[in-house]
């Protein structure tokens, strides 16, 4: 019984390595941290200070078929497999600046940069399998951006829209040993273009269209026992539509975002089959305008259609402030 105990325990420590190896490695990118009126800044150029702070929970380890993945525990009765899950407090300070000089093709410049931190909790947190880092430092995001003013029309503003060069540092916590850590231990080069369209003067739709590419990883995960690994490249956007239901106070509307990878990863140099990443989410969302510089989000998602990584619910609420 001790040897069929330890066979199964190690067949089911395989299982879980096996998709670690070839999926879960892209880092953490925006999904649903920005929704309505996403365009440009909500007052013009200045200095903005951001809290976001994001809950997402009961995410379901998933493999490349959607299935659920399992992981080895030790029971009183002998080795047993378990659903996998995690649970992610993530928070993130934004410090932006806007410029009110033009630079190139009638666009004004600006910077951006973004810390993260998160706590991770992983259940089965007993397992025989995975470790999660207790750090919480996340990558540090810095990112030039253009920003062109509205396009006007009869009954205000049309369309506005903003190109940011977004790049990840690996500056964050990291440890090769455990599974799940805020850092990546890579740099990625992330732009975006984003834009937000008035239907009507209180009807927009906004979206943030984002572009992944990936560096290697050279201290991988160490029970994969690699020399290097790279996250395949993938697009990811956020999409809002809000209407306004009380003049210059709240919107309400619906928010969501698609992730799906379009490359491979690479082990030590070589494609790995069935190793893209994907996943939808979607919910209700609204803005409260407090001033013109005081300003709150909330929103929910739902994630569906998720392969080779969690699948959850998120809560996000994000506070922008404009100093003036």
């Amino acid at each position: 019984m001790r040897y069929s105990g330890l066979t199964a325990l190690t067949v089911a420590f395989g299982l879980v390595v096996a998709p670690l190896a070839s999926a879960y490695d892209l880092p953490s990118v925006n999904l649903g941290f920005t929704s309505f009126l996403d365009g440009a800044p909500p007052a013009g150029p200045g200095w903005y200070a951001q809290q976001y702070v994001q809950f997402y929970r009961n995410g379901r380890f998933k493999d490349a078929d959607g299935d659920d993945m399992r992981l080895p525990v030790r029971l009183p009765s002998g080795p047993a497999l378990k659903k996998a899950q995690v649970d992610v407090n993530i928070g993130i300070t934004q410090l932006t600046f806007q410029s009110n000089q033009e630079l190139v093709f009638g666009a004004k410049w600006g910077m951006n940069l973004m810390l993260p931190y998160a706590d991770i909790n992983l259940d089965p947190d007993d397992n025989l399998a995975l470790a999660s880092n207790s750090a919480n430092l996340g990558d540090l995001l810095i990112g030039p951006f253009l920003q062109w003013d509205p396009i006007m029309g009869p009954n205000g503003p049309r369309f506005v829209q903003r190109i940011e060069f977004q790049m990840l540092l690996p500056t964050g916590d990291y440890d090769e040993d455990a599974a799940l850590n805020p850092g990546s231990n890579f740099f990625s080069f992330n732009p975006y273009w984003a834009a937000t369209a008035f239907l009507m003067p209180k009807w927009t739709l906004s979206w943030r269209l984002h572009y992944l590419w990936n560096a290697e990883n050279e201290d991988p995960y160490r029970p994969l026992g690699a020399d290097d690994t790279q996250a395949g490249q993938a697009v990811h956007v956020n999409f809002a539509s809000e209407y306004e239901v009380l003049p210059n106070r709240l919107r309400v509307g619906v928010n969501g975002y698609y992730l799906k990878q379009f490359t491979d990863s690479k082990l030590n140099g070589h494609d790995v089959a069935d190793s893209r990443e994907q996943v939808l989410g979607i919910g209700p969302g609204l803005v409260y305008h407090f001033s013109q510089h005081d300003h709150l989000f909330l929103n929910a998602y739902w994630e569906t259609c998720a392969e080779n990584r969690p699948e959850g619910s998120r809560l996000n609420l994000r506070y922008v402030h404009h100093f003036h």
